[in-house]
């Protein structure tokens, strides 16, 4: 199976290059499944039910959350409804909505798609790796579902790469998302798990995070607070990770990392 993940998308540039290429993405490499963070598609904090549509509407099959899940009031109202709409599995017992979903891929697999927060300099948040323990002891790779995605929204790499470490051979993919800085360490696991501590934006790097630069450049320089962050809108990056599963195990057999357009170099999958 190929699956394609993309990282949190920024803003409006992000959905706008989501909107552009994904459905290009999914037909040339034949992607079966595909899983995109919408965690700050909705000026930079949250996601709205228009902008959860864009994302869906472009080929998402999943779209998946993070700390700033219900930033946007809109997401109460529909995250329930929506059951390809994920927050973290280990945010409190009662907040709305799932952290984790089986779900049926183009080709007629099934996918499980965890979401989970990090604790390391993060929000307080429950134990994310009993959680997802149980979330994959209730749903085994290659038993009930033929891949495992692990979306591991955290600050601390350590803590990313400790995640794939826990899964390793139980899971097709764990994949960092929330620092919008695509890392270098894409790889295979002993056990067969691949594991990118982070998948980078979909958005303007020529930027701060995907923010206009001046507002947080000066509160670096000054400490000071003098007005809002705005998200960039220049030329915009689509960053992920693509993967190539084993059909019978699960596992990942290889893993690329995924760049295109903007101000990074251009990477793209070799299935």
């Amino acid at each position: 199976m190929k699956i394609l993940f993309l990282g949190d998308v920024m803003g409006r540039a992000g959905r706008d290059i989501v909107a552009r290429r994904l459905p290009g993405l999914i037909e040339e490499y034949g992607f079966d499944f595909v899983v995109v963070n919408g965690e700050n598609a909705s000026h930079g904090r949250g996601l709205t039910q228009a902008h959860f549509n864009v994302l869906k509407d472009a080929g998402a099959d999943v779209v998946t959350l993070g700390d700033h899940a219900f930033d946007q009031r809109d997401t109460l109202s529909f995250i329930e409804r929506e059951n390809s709409l994920l927050r973290p599995l280990n945010f409190a017992t009662d907040a709305p909505g799932r952290g984790a979903m089986l779900v049926g891929a183009r080709n007629g697999r099934q996918v499980l798609v965890i979401s989970a927060l990090g604790r390391v300099f993060m929000k307080p948040a429950e134990d994310p790796f009993h959680a997802v323990e149980k979330a994959i002891s209730e749903c085994p790779l290659s038993e009930v579902a033929d891949a495992i995605i692990v979306d591991f929204h955290a600050e601390a790499t350590s803590e990313m790469a400790a995640m794939g470490h826990f899964v390793d051979g139980r899971a097709s993919l764990v994949v960092g998302t929330h620092t919008h800085i695509p890392t270098a360490d894409q790889r295979i696991l002993a056990g067969g798990t691949g594991l990118m501590s982070d998948a980078g934006m979909c958005g303007d790097y020529d930027s701060v995070i995907g923010m206009e630069v001046d507002e947080p450049l000066g509160r670096f320089v000054s400490g000071i607070a003098r007005g809002r962050f705005v998200p960039a809108t220049g030329e915009t990056t689509l960053s992920g990770v693509a993967i190539r599963t084993d059909d019978k195990t699960g596992l990942c057999l290889s893993i690329f990392p995924v760049r295109i357009g903007g101000v990074l170099e251009e990477a793209l999958p070799e299935f």
